[in-house]
């Protein structure tokens, strides 16, 4: 069965599991592969792209969708993970889960009878780095021998496009102030895949290096849900990192600009580079639907 939770878990699937997603997003796929089939979607942190998208990709492989808040679950009353794993495999075919913390998902699938799939945590972002990948593919025709740069804080999408870069073939770099860096777990598995598929990933703090031979600029807000309380700091720190028309500038000719939203317009980025014409924003936001519907296929399809 298995569970999403990393993309160290689809290390072996993850180029069938894209090349699904643009099948279906082409209409080259059965017909409601998931009919009678029923998600929950668990979110303990709010969302836009991630509720609509799973919700309207389960609609549309024919199957349902359930959102379950944390004010809906008696888990939010202090009802053990484990129970509450239990109970929801006896009703549904797969769950979705948008946690605060990563621990809290790994349990949940631990005691699960039934796929989880993370919708965000803390520590990874699976989907939203699946999406970005059929967006690179789609704009720049191919990833092998491409490079991504990530502009800004080491977190947890940061995470997960330093383990599927090298994977599609791929080289990295980070570009963050000192004490930003991404985790130190996340960069030794993500280094073991680059020197499987001769790639390169480099985290540095100066923004020139980062951005040598660049194809792919991303970014990130600040910051983040749960950084309210250092937010001063941050924006004192990753000043330096905004992305504007200058850093662009340093990328190759040709190169796009993502970001996995929502955005802080005149913060992490300037209006005339999320709004420009080497953004891919939204068609990125759009791949979030088609990347999960080849997810829950995977997953849930008998």
């Amino acid at each position: 069965m298995g569970s999403l939770l990393s993309i160290t878990d689809i290390k072996d699937d993850v180029k069938d599991i894209l090349e699904l997603a643009s099948q279906i997003k082409a209409g080259e796929v059965e017909e409601k592969p998931l009919e009678g089939k029923t998600l929950a979607m668990i979110f303990q942190k709010s969302s836009t792209r991630t509720r609509v998208s799973f919700d309207v990709g389960m609609y549309q492989l024919g199957g349902r969708a359930i959102f379950l808040s944390s004010n809906d679950l008696q888990m939010g009353r202090g009802e053990p993970i484990y129970d509450t794993a239990k109970v929801l495999s006896r009703f549904v075919d797969g769950i979705m889960i948008r946690a605060i913390k990563h621990s809290d998902v790994e349990e949940l699938a631990e005691h699960s009878d039934v796929p989880v799939i993370s919708g965000l945590t803390d520590f990874e972002h699976p989907c939203q780095a699946l999406a970005d990948a059929l967006t690179i593919k789609e704009h720049l025709g191919d990833w092998e021998g491409k490079k991504i740069c990530f502009v800004g804080d080491g977190n947890n999408v940061c995470n997960s496009l330093l383990l599927i870069a090298p994977l599609l073939g791929m080289d990295m770099s980070v570009a963050c102030p000192k004490g930003y860096e991404p985790s130190e777990k996340i960069l030794k598995i993500a280094n073991e895949y680059a020197s499987e598929n001769n790639t390169q990933i480099t985290v540095t703090d100066d923004i020139g290096v980062a951005l040598e031979n660049v194809d792919v600029v991303y970014t990130d807000v600040w910051v983040s849900m749960g950084d309210e309380a250092e937010a001063a700091q941050r924006k004192m720190d990753f000043a330096p990192f905004q992305v504007n028309s200058d850093l662009m500038s340093l990328a190759n000719d040709g190169a796009i600009f993502m970001h996995c939203l929502p955005a802080i317009r005149g913060q992490e980025v300037t209006a005339e580079v999320i709004d420009g014409p080497q953004s891919v924003v939204f068609d990125e936001a759009e791949n979030r639907m088609h990347a999960q519907k080849a997810v829950l296929y995977h997953y849930m399809k008998d």
